[in-house]
This record gives C-alpha cells, sequence and structure tokens, in this order.
C-alpha cells in the first residue's frame, strides 16, 4: 500500500543528488580546468511478494565530461593549457594528484607552484625550480620548461585509461588507484593561454529549474497518496 510513497521518496533522493551535482557544475562555471558532472540513474528492482514488482530510482555514479573547456588568452608565461588528453601532476603529503589547471606561479623558493600552492612535477618526479636569477619562462607544446640559462626539465603530463574512475579530492584535483600513463602524442601545452571550465551557464540553470519541478512533482504525489491512505483508514474505521 506504500510502495507508491516509498518509490516518490527514491526519486526525490536521486533528484536531491542531481540537485547538488548541478548546483556545484554552477559553483564552478569560472573554475579553470573543471570538468560538467552529471548523474548516472539506473532502475533498482524489488520484489516484495511472488507476483509484485516495484521500480526504484537509483543514483549510481557521476559521470564527467571530458570534452575541453574554452581556452583563454591571459599572457600569464606561467599560465599552461593541455590542448589534448592529460593532465598536469602536482606533489601533495599524501602522494601525486593530477589537474587540469594550469594557473601556475613561482614560490618562494622559486618553484612553479599550482593555485594552491603545491609544487608542479617534472616527468623524474622532482618539483621543477626556476634558476635564480631567470626570469625568462618558455614552456614548448611537449612540455620542455626553459629558461634564458637553459632546459630546467619537462612537464609530467600523464592520462589514465579509464579518467571516468578519478575521484575528485578539491581544489581542481584528482586522484585514482591506476597506474598513469604518458599522454599521448598529440596533446600540446599551450603557453600563456589557461582553460577554462566547459560547464554551460544557460543549461545547468534550466537543468536545475526542472529538477526543482520535478521534485515538487514527486512531493504532490506522496502528499496524495498519503492523504488517499489516511481518508481510506478513517472510512474503515467507521465502517467497523
Amino acid at each position: 500500500m506504500e510502495n507508491s510513497i516509498y518509490v516518490a521518496m527514491s526519486r526525490q533522493m536521486a533528484l536531491q543528488r542531481q540537485l547538488d551535482v548541478t548546483s556545484n557544475n554552477i559553483a564552478n562555471m569560472n573554475t579553470a580546468g573543471y570538468k560538467n558532472q552529471r548523474m548516472l540513474f539506473t532502475e533498482f528492482v524489488e520484489r516484495p511478494g511472488l507476483h509484485e514488482k516495484v521500480s526504484f530510482v537509483q543514483d549510481r555514479a557521476v559521470v564527467r565530461d571530458l570534452s575541453n573547456g574554452a581556452m583563454t588568452q591571459t599572457g600569464n608565461p606561467l599560465d599552461l593549457a593541455l590542448t589534448g588528453q592529460g593532465y598536469f601532476t602536482v606533489d601533495t603529503a599524501s602522494g601525486p594528484r593530477y589537474t587540469r589547471a594550469g594557473n601556475f606561479r613561482l614560490n618562494d623558493q622559486r618553484q612553479i607552484v599550482d593555485a594552491g600552492g603545491l609544487p608542479v612535477l617534472a616527468n623524474n618526479g622532482q618539483p621543477l625550480v626556476m634558476p635564480a636569477g631567470t626570469s625568462d619562462v618558455k614552456v614548448s607544446g611537449d612540455g620542455t620548461v626553459a629558461t634564458e640559462l637553459g632546459p630546467v626539465g619537462k612537464l609530467n603530463i600523464v592520462t589514465f585509461k579509464n579518467e571516468q574512475l578519478m575521484t575528485e579530492v578539491g581544489n581542481g584535483l584528482y586522484v585514482t588507484d591506476e597506474q598513469p600513463e604518458p599522454a599521448p602524442v598529440e596533446t600540446k601545452v599551450a603557453q600563456g593561454l589557461l582553460e577554462g571550465s566547459n560547464v554551460k551557464p544557460v543549461v545547468e540553470m534550466t537543468q536545475m529549474i526542472e529538477v526543482q519541478r520535478q521534485y515538487m512533482s514527486a512531493q504532490r504525489m506522496m502528499d496524495n497518496e498519503h492523504e488517499r491512505i489516511r481518508t481510506m483508514i478513517q472510512r474503515l474505521g467507521r465502517s467497523v
């Protein structure tokens, strides 16, 4: 008798999760390298009786849109963008993390670091350090970093067999249990450019409105079903 309420509740829970994901997309529409996210829903079937089947909504995973965001020219020599598949590697206390955000800078030790101050790693696993007194930083398409004194190192740009298995840990960083692989040769580093998010604000706002409408529709159905059950119980009570 209450199956319809449970189904509507499962729908509301899924919609709430979808609303959270959409809100996060909107909040990050100006975040460098951010990838738009979508919920993946599946049907969960329960059989409470021999000839009875109840279908619920279940949110299974968050799927990221891996397409490149728009490139913005900044003129900053430490703003770097990847034109294809791949990730920069940064060092953390918990091990390497991966990011598409290339808004880098120099810290007090003349290390190239990301926006959060984490050292950007070269392909030898060490931070990239600019020699003292140098000011002309050049980054070639293959990721080689050089100054007027010569090459400093090469950016560690990697990719993974299944990028959807990467877990977002905040600040544009990802972690994964998969082993990194060298980025494809067609992936190039563009100096003085910054990759924006691939979020489409109008689409996300439309999605948010639609989710809210569906949530209210499910709520109305639950209210109506609750009233139907209440009325039925009252009538049964009067007939006894």
